[in-house]
């Protein structure tokens, strides 16, 4: 069982289902609107929880009844939130647009996730310390990130870095203590400030330049639909997607991530297998609706890599 810490945020999802995002000056019509408990750092605990993962969370909720629920939930699917901070003030929100076609749009408030601070991560240092993966996003504040990556490299331990939200620099001292980098396609050109692309060709005729401005030697980027691109060691090449018909996408991305940080081993010989099950369980993620309740359990992972297997 690998024990695997995540740093990071927790946003109660505001879902509003919506035929079209509207244009300038456009109002529309919510068709449906509805909460749930996200957040990408919760995401990710939650789907290495359900795939057997010890997992401990390190982050931050308000002291309104949600920040409360959040814990609760959290508890009941198994994971650690002894380091979970309890701050003044509203637990984060996401204000998801879901359109008629499956895709999102995301407005991200940070509430309690911005309060995070370099103490909770110094009082968790132990946790840290014995983790076998550290996973981080950037919904909480860098240094904090910084601080917990550093402690993981310092004792062995492997680090995944989900640079999302989308931005255009990474401070070098977090980058230098990824061991994988994992963004999006738009979030993987932003750091490189170029146009996104999910062209293979491409993508390969760009690694130099991650390996270069970035230090990042070992990069998977998921490509939505068109599955996923990876260069890790010396193996570089695509990723398919399973066919399936897309629900929400919400939480596809973080289920994937999950997925990675329980499979991977150290030497990440089995890169190829890792990301085939990443790619099943982001597949029943995005053909049900929400977040968490999206999220597979390893048993519906493995049924769904099943026809594979007897190829």
């Amino acid at each position: 069982m690998k024990n695997i810490v995540v740093i990071g945020s927790l946003n109660v999802d505001v879902l509003m289902q919506i035929d079209r995002l509207p244009v300038e000056g456009e109002t529309l019509t919510i068709q449906n609107k509805s909460s749930n408990f996200g957040g990408k750092g919760a995401n990710q605990a939650v789907a290495a929880a359900r795939q057997g993962a010890a997992v401990s969370f390190i982050g931050a909720i308000g002291s309104d009844p949600e920040g409360g629920s959040f814990q609760a939930l959290l508890e009941h699917e198994g994971i650690n939130t002894r380091f979970l901070s309890v701050k003044d003030g509203p637990t984060g929100k996401a204000y998801i647009m879901l359109e008629e076609d499956g895709h999102n749009t995301i407005l991200v408030h940070g509430g309690a996730n911005a309060a995070l601070n370099l103490q909770d991560v110094e009082e968790a240092r132990g946790l840290i310390e014995v983790a076998d993966v550290v996973i981080a996003q950037l919904e909480v504040p860098r240094p904090v990130i910084q601080r917990g990556f550093e402690i993981a490299k310092a004792t062995g331990g492997m680090t995944i870095l989900n640079p999302a939200p989308v931005t255009e620099r990474i401070e070098s001292a977090i980058l230098e203590n990824t061991d994988l980098l994992v963004p999006n396609e738009t979030e993987a050109a932003a750091l490189l400030n170029l146009p996104p692309t999910t062209d293979y060709r491409t993508l390969k005729d760009r690694l130099p330049l991650y390996r270069e401005q970035l230090v990042i030697q070992q990069l998977v980027i998921t490509l939505g639909e068109d599955g996923a691109f990876f260069a890790v060691n010396d193996r570089v090449g695509p990723v398919k997607n399973f066919a399936v018909e897309v629900c929400d996408t919400t939480a596809a991305g973080d289920t994937f991530i999950g997925t990675i940080a329980t499979t991977v081993e150290p030497d990440f010989a089995n890169i190829e297998r890792t990301l085939q099950k990443a790619s099943a369980a982001s597949a029943i993620v995005v053909s049900r609706p929400g977040a968490i309740p999206a999220i597979p359990t390893q048993e519906e992972i493995a049924r769904k890599l099943a026809p594979m297997a007897m190829n």
